[in-house]
């Protein structure tokens, strides 16, 4: 028996041994090297690759896994990400609005103050575009065919009458297009006859109807001056509700039917209003007064907020955003009648009532 320290125990083989053990797992010798140092078979090839000018075999020791970053102390802590609130921004081009504007406002106050007769053809072409604007879209959403020639030559009858023979002429006028329109229709099948007449009617009423009274403010004597007072006052309420809701508007006003409007923005519509009521009854209107223009200007607030929403409704039934895209920044004419269709026989009445219709 060898007591050598550096002696080992003999190593069994065979495939007995491996059986028992697995032939991967049998110990390696022991081999001293020169020094008298014990180093095992693969420490030697290891070192054997190396004289020789080879690359030294890896050592099978197990990975160790990384160490974990220590956190970043609470100075370096990350800052929060979140993008920093947006300003608010209008929803369309304000240049294109504003110039064409100020385009549609220069032909207005050039025909008003040249050729009465010239805004009225004005009115006839808004008339007309406004109505196929409105024909188009309800037939490509709802399949509503409503007959626009009987629609359009009616409508321009009704502005002239209503220029011509006042409220007894609009109404004829009116009436006369709404049979045409039910015959015009008998043309077709009958099926949907129900539907598409009284898409018919009420486009008649809508657009035309409503717009006679504009032609109707031109009849008196300072009708010039009431067609600018009806327009800036509709036009100040608009701007006045968009401002005040822009900068200050939190409550909505009506969100099913229009969700950027608040109340705060109506509350800017009437002061606005009501202010550039008082300053046309008193420097414009013959025979006017600053309290009438008040209530002038409380009505027009009032009314053009309900017809834009009105307007919304059709849309929001429709499934579209704009009637048209006729005016850059604006959509289509439509989408500019919204507001003065249904104030323009409010401001006829309290005119009338206030200083009389001559």
């Amino acid at each position: 028996m060898n007591d050598s320290p550096w002696a080992t125990e003999p190593v069994p083989a065979g495939p007995a041994y491996d059986a028992l053990v697995g032939p991967h797992t049998r110990p390696m010798p022991i081999v001293p090297d020169a020094a008298g140092r014990a180093f095992d078979d693969r420490e030697a090839r290891d070192r054997g690759a190396a004289f020789a000018g080879g690359p030294p075999l890896r050592a099978e020791t197990p990975l160790q896994e990384p160490m974990p970053s220590p956190p970043p102390p609470p100075s370096q802590a990350p800052q929060d990400a979140s993008p920093p609130p947006q300003k608010k921004r209008a929803g369309r081009d304000l240049r294109a609005a504003i110039g064409v504007g100020v385009g549609l406002g220069a032909v207005i106050f050039a025909s008003l103050f040249i050729v009465k007769a010239v805004f009225v053809g004005v009115v006839v072409v808004a008339v007309v575009v406004g109505l196929w604007e409105l024909t188009s879209r309800l037939q490509e959403k709802k399949g509503i065919k409503a007959p626009l020639v009987p629609l359009a030559v009616g409508g321009a009858a009704m502005v002239i009458a209503g220029y011509v023979r006042g409220a007894e002429g609009a109404w004829v006028a009116m009436a006369l297009t709404a049979l045409a329109v039910l015959v015009w229709r008998m043309t077709e099948p009958p099926e949907d006859y129900l539907k598409d007449v009284t898409g018919g009617v009420f486009a008649a009423f809508y657009v035309p109807f409503l717009a006679t009274f504009v032609t109707m403010l031109l009849t008196a004597d300072d009708g010039p001056q009431r067609v600018v007072t009806f327009l800036v006052l509709t036009v100040v309420s608009d701007t006045g509700a968009y401002a005040v809701g822009w900068r200050f508007g939190k409550t909505k006003l009506a969100p099913r039917i229009s969700p950027g409007k608040t109340r705060e923005g109506l509350f800017g519509a009437v002061a606005f209003a009501m202010a550039a009521g008082a300053l046309c009854m008193e420097f414009l209107i013959d025979g006017g007064a600053w309290w009438q223009g008040l209530i002038l200007g409380l009505a027009v607030a009032v009314s053009a907020t309900l017809g834009d929403l009105g307007e919304s409704m059709i849309k929001r039934d429709l499934g579209i955003k704009d009637m048209g895209t006729l005016l850059p920044g604006h959509g289509g004419i439509m989408d500019r009648l919204d507001s003065l269709l249904p104030t323009a026989p409010v401001v006829w009445l309290l005119l009338a009532a206030f200083v009389g219709t001559g």
